[in-house]
Formats: C-alpha cells, sequence, structure tokens
C-alpha cells in the first residue's frame, strides 16, 4: 500500500430528465457560501452534492419522472439548484447510489439517497461551482469528484514461486510445523504457522533471524474452525482472479444472477453481477487481466480464503478444510483496474454494494498518504485528523459508516460490519485515512521476527498488527531486482506468499506491504466469525472488535529496553549505510498486538453459553421471521415449542426451525421458547405500529 493519487472521471452514467411541469417552488435560503475544502486533484466539470432532507419529496418527483421518461436527467427539480446547475452548463444529473427496494428504507434512514453527482462544463472552475452551490439552503455538502490510483506501487517487490519449489514436499523443510494441511505452498507460509526456523534466516548482516510464534496462529485455530461459507469477505481491491484454481470454490456467487443476461434479475441496482462488481468500468466483468495489473487482489484474497486441503498451491486462513462449501467467501468489489482507480462516487458505490450483498468484512488495502508522510521521499501528505478527512472526503465517510452500521443482521452472527485498512507504507508516525478513523480496524505490519516491518505506518490510531513481510529486510541487500518479475525456489523470501497472477494465468508468489497485513486481520476475523457460527454465538460489531483486540500477542516487549532494528531501505545497494531504528518509538503505537486467531476463537469459546433468542421489534400486521437454529449447538436438529402470553399483541407460530411471530397491536408481551434439549428461553416481543427494524438489540 502506497499512494492514493485523484485521477480524472473517465465515464458518466445516464439517467433521466422531468418536465418543467414535475418542479415544485422551494425558496433558497442561502448560508453565506461557506468555503468548499478540495483536494489538491480534483476532476474537473464534476461534482458530488448532498441535498437537505427536507428536499427528499422533490428528488423522488424528479427521479420518478426521469425513470419514467428513460431520457436523461439533467436537473433536480428544485428551482434555485436548477438555476445555479443551469449558470454551470450542467447537462447531467443522477443519484448516486441506485434504488435498491430490500434496502431503499435504511439508505434513507442513513441519508445516503440524498448525494446526487452533477456534470457540467469542463471549463468552469471547480471551487467556483462548489462555491455558488454551497450557498443554497438545499445543498448540505458538497464534494469534489475524482479517481483513486492503487495506494501501492505496481512494480513493489514482488517474485513468484517456482512451480517445483512449491511442488516440493512439505517434509523436506527444516523446523517445518505440522499442519493438518497438506498444501504445499504452507511451508513457506511462516506468517500462519512460525517454528523460527526459516530458510530466509540470516541471509544478511542485519538480522539474526526470526522468531518462533511471529505469526496468526493457525496451528491451533484450525484445530476449531477452517471456515464456514456465510461469512463473506468483500475485497475492495483489483479484480480477484475467481477462475484461479486456489479461490475458486470460495469465490461469493449472486445466485440468482447471471454474466451477460442484460438485467438486474434481484433488483439490487446492478446488471448481471454473478461475481461482483467492477466499479471502475460500471461493468459486472471482474477483469484481472490488464498488463498494468500486479495480481494484488488475487494475493490479498489468496491469504484470506486460498482453499485449504486441495493438495495443490497455498492455504488461506479461513479456506475451508478441504470439504465442499467449507470456506469463507470472496466478494470482488473491483475499485482498480490496469491504469485506473475508480471514482470517489463509484467507491461509495462499492463499500454500500457490499453491505448490501452480504458481506460483513471490508477488505481495503489502500488509503490516502499519511499525513506525516515525508515530502522529501516524494509522498504527499493527506488528510490530518478526523474532522479534516470528513471535510474532504463526507461521501466516503458516509458509506463507511453505513456499512458498520447496516452490514451483517440483527438476528445473525454479527449485527454490524468490520471496515479493516491498512494504514500505509510511508514509514510514517501516523496512518493514513480511513484507515485512521476511529470507526475502523487500522492494520500495521511486522516482520518474522516481531519487530515493525521498515515501510509501515504506526501510532496510536492503529487498531492492530499483523505479518506483513519485509524484503528490504531480509533479501540480500542488491540481491533481486525489484522490477524484475523472477521466479525462485522460496528460500530466501521473508515476504508474504499468496495467490497471485502472471500473464493473466494463475500463479503463486510473494509481496509485501501493510496490504498484505491487512487481509491477515481480515482472515483471522473471518475465521472468529466462521466459529461463531458453528458455536451459535452471535456480536455486535463493537464486542467482536474488542475480542479482536483483546486476543493479540503483546508486541510493546520486543520493542523495549533499547531495541534496535537495522535495515536499508527502497533496497540501497551493500556500499549505502544502514538506517538504524530506536525500537522504543513503536511502543504503544502498533495496536493492540500482533493478531492471534487460536487465542480469538478461544476467547469465542468462552463469550458464554448459548446466546437468547433475540428481542423481536414487529411492526402492526407485519410479521417477522427468526430461525431458531441460529441460536442453538445442533439447533437444526432440535425442535421448538412457542407460547405467546397475549395473542392480542402478538401471535406466534413454528415451522420446523422458523418462528413466525405476528405483530396485532402496539404493545409489548413476552414469548416461551421450549427446546427439545431441555433448555427454555423467554424473550421480549414488541410491536409498533411502524416497526424500522425487525431485530434484536
Amino acid at each position: 500500500m502506497k499512494n492514493k493519487f485523484l485521477y480524472t472521471a473517465l465515464f458518466a452514467l445516464t439517467l433521466t430528465a422531468c418536465s418543467e411541469q414535475e418542479l415544485i417552488e422551494q425558496p433558497s435560503t442561502p448560508t453565506g457560501g461557506t468555503e468548499v475544502q478540495l483536494p489538491t486533484d480534483v476532476t474537473s466539470g464534476e461534482l458530488l452534492i448532498k441535498f437537505d432532507p427536507a428536499m427528499t419529496e422533490i428528488l423522488d418527483r424528479t427521479l420518478a419522472v426521469a425513470t419514467r421518461s428513460g431520457g436523461a436527467m439533467t436537473r433536480s427539480g428544485i428551482p434555485s439548484t436548477d438555476e445555479v446547475l443551469a449558470i454551470l452548463g450542467a447537462y447531467h444529473f443522477e443519484r448516486i447510489f441506485p434504488v435498491d427496494p430490500r434496502n431503499e428504507e435504511r439508505t434513507r434512514t442513513a441519508g445516503l439517497h440524498l448525494w446526487y453527482r452533477v456534470k457540467f462544463d469542463e471549463n468552469t472552475d471547480v471551487k467556483e461551482a462548489a462555491r455558488r452551490l454551497s450557498q443554497l439552503g438545499e445543498v448540505s455538502k458538497v464534494q469534489a469528484n475524482s479517481r483513486i490510483q492503487r495506494a501501492y506501487k505496481k512494480q513493489s517487490y514482488r517474485t513468484y514461486i517456482s512451480e517445483s519449489a512449491l511442488k516440493q514436499k512439505a517434509t523436506t523443510r527444516a523446523g517445518k510445523t505440522e499442519s493438518i494441511f497438506d498444501d504445499p505452498g504452507l511451508s513457506y507460509q511462516w506468517h500462519y504457522i512460525n517454528s523460527g526456523v526459516n530458510a530466509f534466516d540470516n541471509q544478511n548482516e542485519l538480522q539474526n533471524g526470526s522468531k518462533a510464534g511471529c505469526d496468526v496462529d493457525c496451528a491451533e485455530a484450525w484445530k476449531k474452525c477452517t471456515g464456514d461459507p456465510s461469512i463473506i469477505v468483500a475485497v475492495l481491491d483489483e479484480g480477484v482472479m475467481n477462475t484461479h484454481p486456489d479461490l475458486i470454490n470460495n469465490i461469493w456467487i449472486n445466485e440468482g444472477e447471471k454474466l451477460y443476461a442484460g438485467k438486474d434479475a434481484d433488483g439490487n441496482g446492478y446488471e448481471d453481477d454473478q461475481y461482483g462488481y467492477n466499479f471502475v468500468s460500471n461493468s459486472p466483468v471482474i477483469t484481472w487481466q490488464d498488463i498494468n495489473d500486479s495480481g494484488h487482489g488475487t494475493h490479498v484474497a489468496g491469504t484470506i480464503a486460498a482453499m485449504n486441503g486441495n493438495h495443490e498451491g497455498v492455504c488461506g486462513i479461513a479456506g475451508g478444510d478441504g470439504t465442499p462449501n467449507s470456506g469463507v467467501k470472496i466478494m470482488s468489489c473491483q475499485v482498480f483496474s490496469g491504469e485506473y482507480g475508480v471514482s470517489l462516487d463509484g467507491e461509495a458505490r462499492a463499500i454500500k454494494y457490499a453491505a448490501d450483498n452480504g458481506a460483513v468484512i471490508l477488505q481495503c488495502s489502500w488509503g490516502y498518504n499519511s499525513a506525516l508522510a515525508s515530502l522529501v521521499d516524494g509522498y504527499t501528505p493527506g488528510p490530518g485528523s478526523e474532522e479534516e478527512w470528513s471535510e474532504l472526503y463526507p461521501l466516503e465517510k458516509e458509506a463507511l459508516d453505513y456499512f458498520i452500521n447496516n452490514a451483517g443482521s440483527p438476528n445473525g452472527v454479527i449485527d454490524g460490519g468490520l471496515a479493516i485498512f491498512a494504514s500505509g507504507n510511508e514509514y510514517a508516525a501516523m496512518p493514513s485515512f480511513p484507515a485512521a478513523y476511529s470507526k475502523c480496524i487500522s492494520v500495521s505490519a511486522v516482520a518474522a521476527d516481531f519487530t515493525p516491518a521498515s515501510y509501515t505506518d504506526y501510532g496510536k490510531e492503529v487498531t492492530i498488527s499483523a505479518p506483513g513481510g519485509d524484503t528490504e529486510y531480509y533479501n540480500p541487500v542488491g540481491e533481486n531486482d525489484p522490477e524484475i518479475w523472477e521466479e525462485i525456489d522460496g528460500a530466501h523470501s521473508g515476504s508474504i506468499l499468496s495467490t497471485l497472477i502472471k500473464d493473466g494465468q494463475p500463479a503463486y508468489g510473494y509481496m509485501d506491504g501493510t496490504s498484505m497485513a491487512c487481509p491477515h486481520v481480515s482472515g483471522v476475523a473471518a475465521l472468529g466469525l466462521s466459529y461463531a457460527v458453528k458455536l451459535r454465538r452471535h456480536f455486535k460489531a463493537s464486542e467482536f472488535v474488542e475480542l479482536l483486540k483483546k486476543s493479540a500477542k503483546p508486541l510493546d516487549p520486543y520493542y523495549s529496553n533499547g531495541a534496535v532494528k537495522r535495515f536499508y531501505r527502497n533496497h540501497l545497494t551493500h556500499g549505502a549505510s544502514a538506517t538504524k531504528v530506536e525500537l522504543s518509538r513503536y511502543v504503544g503505537k502498533m495496536g493492540e498486538g500482533l493478531a492471534n486467531a487460536g487465542e480469538l476463537l478461544n476467547k469465542i469459546d468462552g463469550s458464554g453459553s448459548d446466546m437468547v433468542v433475540p428481542n423481536v421489534y414487529v411492526s402492526e400486521a407485519a410479521t417477522s421471521t427468526v430461525d431458531l437454529a441460529s441460536y442453538f449447538v445442533n439447533g437444526e436438529n432440535l425442535t421448538y415449542t412457542c407460547t405467546s402470553a397475549d395473542t392480542a399483541i402478538a401471535t406466534v407460530k413454528v415451522t420446523g426451525t422458523l418462528m413466525e411471530v405476528s405483530g396485532v397491536k402496539t404493545g409489548a408481551t413476552r414469548i416461551t421458547v421450549k427446546v427439545s434439549n431441555g433448555t427454555e428461553q423467554t424473550i421480549t416481543v414488541t410491536v409498533r405500529k411502524k416497526a424500522n427494524d425487525n431485530g434484536w438489540m
């Protein structure tokens, strides 16, 4: 993960125009023209605007007329706003988030239905256009639009492991820790199981070798769980190669949709999105064959969910056990393709798409530069505070809040979503945004000896650390040209081994960075949630984050008592001086410690007995359905009897494992659930005239 640059938007979407008869008079109340903060690199002729909630009815009417007419939407239907748009030479106006009937209510609750993109004369000064629009009382926020570029260098150190080396028997490797899987690449994945004896140890004069236990403890975790297909991880990155033989069975498929069918079969606002969506090209076709693609998204996906126990390739942290449909699923939300990155409104759509289509983890190995990134090293510092970031990118923040608050299900294994971001690679004392956002999980990187990776950003905003590899530290300086794609025997790499793509074909290889540390945390979280499914545990997102943090291996002891680290930065030659770092600077700034899957599963074990059936909130004349099997171990094989204490308020019936609660009139009552295993639970039912959420609290 390196930079997040902003590039000019290259495509436009079309909606339809409303007739003048549909315009509703609504006087404007100027706000005084508060200056809008814009990034330095913006797309000319485009702005993203959010309307005041009072404009909802007008905008809905305009959108409805536009949809019926099938033409191009060019105006809002609000006279004062449209007057400004006419002055700007606006020719295109569209709602950013497509209407999805299944999720429209919560979209409106979050205010995302009020965001629109406007395209206008490219010769118009963007800052002046933003000022004019911000003066309108109908407009609450104005943001520039741009495109983002990869948050990592495509030419960064990357090597492929040769086929012969990958197929070597795992038993030939000295110090190899035994595992339940025989995937040949596992013997090189020290980041999962680190014995402290690795072939890349002592390869230069700067280090004494790896350390046992510097891993995410898959050896212990896999004894309890290897993944569950109900857990979906959205990878926002380059397109994930969904035909890779080590990923193909763990790719999320949107049932009911079919690629190239030319229709939106599930009504979610996206046509043909069978394997996710390409938000760069606004197309359902996920791509990975461009000469400028690096395989980054496929590498990230492999760390999370490469198929375990299939006797080939590598392992994934939550990749299953080799039996059909046993690993977590990867949803590809493509935000980088070839030379291009997604527009900022497309990025927001990708985040919301993930939440609305079942993902509970958002895997994001990208971000802006750290605010403390060095100008000398060629970085342009990014936002320095949560306030500054939210002022520059309010749509991004609102989309992330939507995912964090709305992913998962109140009746599912997790209520809310986990947004996991790489901290950044500028060797800066503050992680980049959005990683630094207090509601996100920020991940820093360590080398194979618990020391901070030579490139990693760090700081008090970091949540947790994970293995990211460190070629600048472990490989003999000058041994390999970082821009040469070569095959190696795997012996000399302290980087992260995972699935890759070479010349458009499936491959395996090494990469390093906080980009690689981030999916380790996503994989550990996915494995933890998989185990929670197995044990019928249920968490709010905030509760699960606390378990993730409390289970981490402490790192500060490795950074005290005058400990130092020396390394060559940027692959300098042997004649250059090594950088010496006092590790005390990292104390308290690498998060809670090193992600630990084994301990996380232990804590999920001890998180309580079978969780109670959730309280139910239901509207009058409506029905809420709860699958009781989800709340009892072996629940699908049990039988249930349910009785309502007051049928004048709510009635209940059971069909198999499904409990259906119907609201009769406003009030509260209790339902007794008797289970064939001898347990009994009482839940509270609250009936309201309108219940926005039928879930539990």
